[in-house]
């Protein structure tokens, strides 16, 4: 099960690795939070989108549904309304009944009921961090947590089915800084520019905090499912954009793997590690 804020974050975050689990037979079951309400139009090649909420919701609907067939996944909706990215300096209050503003109990059972339906053995998500300071992806770590640590408690969330206990809770690293400086090493021998020289340079980058990373899932052979996906998002992903900035040949030969923080677990297992069911496989 990978939790995810958005739609579209499954397709920016460890799509490779779900699409190869399914792709071996595994059940994947990706959630999305919120329905991306608040979402811009980030593709300049989109053009202009008239509508409100709704019409968003509706729309990103069709475009989570597009992606999870490519990527071979099943996928659920946990009903709560984007918070938006708040801009200025103050911040604006967030938006009222947005899904950071919702009382953690009753934001993480509807997630706790999946948790007993689906019955994962592993569960993805967002570091505390959320990856960046999006107040969705805040709530969403708080709330994948929340849902870890009680559904295998029969006296906690009673009437949200059976309880059924995970067994290992995984980080996204998410933007990974020495992936990025080794992708901008490589493109550079082999004669090419780079879209990353500046930013990874930047104070930006220096202060991003990195996690660290336990868990490395070999899946280059995924890459082309990864990036249908991220098209299938044609409201958020520019095709022409900076998901799409290097070359495959490059990407595949220098960083093959999509990375992980194993953050609990309660079977044994050895770091470092190259497949989330380490340790699982062995027990179950």
């Amino acid at each position: 099960m990978a939790v995810h804020a958005h739609p579209d974050d499954e397709s920016s975050k460890g799509a490779a690795t779900t699409a190869r689990y399914a792709a071996e037979g595994v059940d994947v079951l990706v959630v999305s939070c919120t329905g991306g309400e608040r979402g811009s139009v980030l593709n300049p090649a989109y053009g202009e989108f008239e509508g409100g909420l709704d019409e968003m919701h509706a729309l990103r609907r069709v475009e989570m549904a597009a992606a999870a067939q490519v990527l071979g996944i099943q996928q659920e909706w946990l009903g709560f309304v984007d918070s938006g990215l708040p801009e200025g300096d103050p911040l604006p209050p967030l938006p009222e009944g947005c899904f950071a503003l919702v009382p953690l109990e009753e934001a993480a059972a509807p997630l706790v009921e999946l948790i007993r339906r689906f019955r994962p053995h592993v569960v993805t998500t967002y570091d505390p961090s959320g990856g960046y300071p999006h107040p969705d992806h805040i709530m969403c770590h708080r709330v994948s947590v929340e849902a870890w640590a009680a559904a295998g408690d029969p006296e906690r969330y009673p009437d949200r089915g059976e309880p059924w206990t995970p067994l290992k809770l995984y980080y996204n690293a998410g933007f990974s800084l020495p992936r990025m400086r080794a992708v901008h090493e490589a493109l550079l021998e082999a004669g090419r520019e780079s879209p990353f020289g500046e930013w990874i340079e930047s104070r930006e980058a220096r202060e991003i905090p990195q996690r660290d990373v336990t868990t490395r899932i070999e899946c280059a052979e995924y890459f082309d499912q990864r990036d249908a996906a991220l098209r299938a998002h044609a409201t958020q992903i520019d095709p022409d954009g900076f998901f799409f900035a290097v070359p495959r040949e490059v990407e595949v030969a220098r960083w093959s793997t999509e990375e992980y923080e194993l953050a609990e677990s309660r079977v044994p297992t050895n770091l470092p590690e190259d497949d989330l069911f380490a340790g699982i496989r062995e027990t179950v």
